[in-house]
């Protein structure tokens, strides 16, 4: 089949990407950045230019239509955010002739936003750490427990989330709040810190009955709180409390989820209605990207083994990157090339994720990139981040513009 990806720039795309060509599939993908992540890899055949996504997804969408059907494409695949405007419109989509693979709006409007997804959860019964909504800038103002993590209802980890150790930060994070318009939209939410590692969960559902899941654990961090560093879970708890959740919303497609895992189980922080990062989950024997595509063109997905518990994996630019923001030195950046072309430490027993070489010889140059640039000055990791996000990641105007667009219920 011919696929094209809705964005090229995420680290998401990329292991998409690999799997869908080493499955056979011609791959294309959407991007608005000249030089996103899929450019450096063979497995891409083309890249298409689109308009930014987060401040007007609907100017996307059109740009991605005609790209769709210029190009006799078989299935648009979301591999990020953009699988919002997909579903809020779902009639231009239909009526385009493109075979997709998304939840309901109604469903997705439930977890989109931090705000609703704390209340998705809520409802659900599943458990999440000590937290409260808080409506007006007085309630933010009046919080007096620390530290806590705020966050925008809409916003990447990155960019949406900010950890406050003292009452001397709140007016910062306010004057934040009311350029988002998060009061408009629901609300701070205001989240305690839970001890133990992060653990994520990827699923797939086929109207609301799990067919595909998996969980991994941050190992250990790299660039900007990314997984530099993975390794597999068999966790039947999460799987049977992630299944609940998407029976009760009658989902339809990828659901992902990030939990601290905590000495009695699982606290869930985070929602995303999307695919994230399937290479772990693939070494470990769980195929998450083809029931997408088996569910966008009508079928019934095979159903998919349990993982195997234990499969570590990593990705090194991220770790290298990682090594630059932690410590600012070179040496640690070096050490970290050395242990990976070693196997030792974490890299035992490890395998790449995102830039394998094998027969992908094109895969390392945002790596030899990188690296030249730390060598050069460390602090030139900040380069790397944040620039694809910007491009992909939906904004609270991109969002209200969705909203405003569905019909009064």
């Amino acid at each position: 089949m011919r696929v094209l990806l809705s964005d090229g720039s995420g680290l998401t795309a990329r292991q998409a990407a690999a799997q869908l060509a080493d499955g056979g599939h011609a791959v294309d993908a959407l991007s608005a950045d000249p030089l996103s992540l899929v450019r450096f890899t063979r497995r891409v055949h083309r890249i298409h230019r689109v308009p930014r996504y987060g401040p007007d997804p609907l100017r996307w969408l059109d740009a991605a239509l005609d790209v769709y059907r210029a190009g006799a494409m078989d299935v648009l695949l979301p591999t990020q955010e953009q699988v919002a405007v997909l579903s809020a419109g779902h009639d231009l989509v239909h009526a385009a002739g493109v075979r997709t693979i998304v939840p309901p709006f109604a469903a997705l409007a439930q977890v989109q936003d931090k705000v609703s997804a704390f209340s998705t959860l809520t409802a659900a019964g599943l458990p999440q750490p000590e937290g409260a909504v808080l409506a007006t800038p007085g309630q933010v103002a009046a919080w007096d427990r620390f530290p806590v993590f705020l966050k925008l209802p809409i916003g990447t980890a990155a960019s949406g989330v900010r950890r406050v150790t003292g009452p001397g930060q709140l007016p910062e994070v306010i004057a934040g709040a009311h350029a988002a318009g998060a009061f408009q939209a629901g609300g701070v939410l205001a989240q305690l810190p839970a001890a133990g590692p992060l653990m994520m969960t990827q699923s797939v559902f086929d109207h609301g009955e799990l067919a595909a899941w998996h969980a991994n654990l941050r190992v250990r961090e790299g660039v900007g709180g990314g997984a530099c560093h993975k390794r597999s879970l068999a966790l039947g708890e999460a799987r049977e409390q992630v299944a609940a959740l998407g029976r009760r919303l009658g989902w339809h497609g990828a659901l992902s989820a990030d939990a601290i895992l905590t000495s009695t189980g699982p606290r869930y922080i985070d929602l995303n209605p999307r695919l994230v990062e399937p290479a772990n989950a693939r070494r470990s024997g769980v195929d998450l990207v083809t029931p997408l595509l088996e569910l966008a063109c009508g079928a019934t997905p095979r159903p998919q083994p349990s993982g195997q518990a234990g499969v570590r994996t990593h990705q090194l630019l991220l770790a290298v990157l990682g090594a630059a923001q932690h410590t600012r030195r070179r040496r640690a950046v070096l050490a970290e090339v050395l242990a990976a072309a070693r196997h030792t430490g974490d890299y035992r027993g490890s395998a790449e994720e995102l830039t394998p070489l094998r027969g992908d010889l094109r895969s390392a140059t945002p790596l030899a990139l990188a690296l030249t640039a730390l060598m050069i000055q460390p602090s030139a990791w900040r380069r790397f981040v944040g620039g694809s996000v910007r491009h992909y990641s939906l904004t609270p105007e991109g969002w209200r513009a969705l909203l405003d667009r569905q019909p009064p219920p």
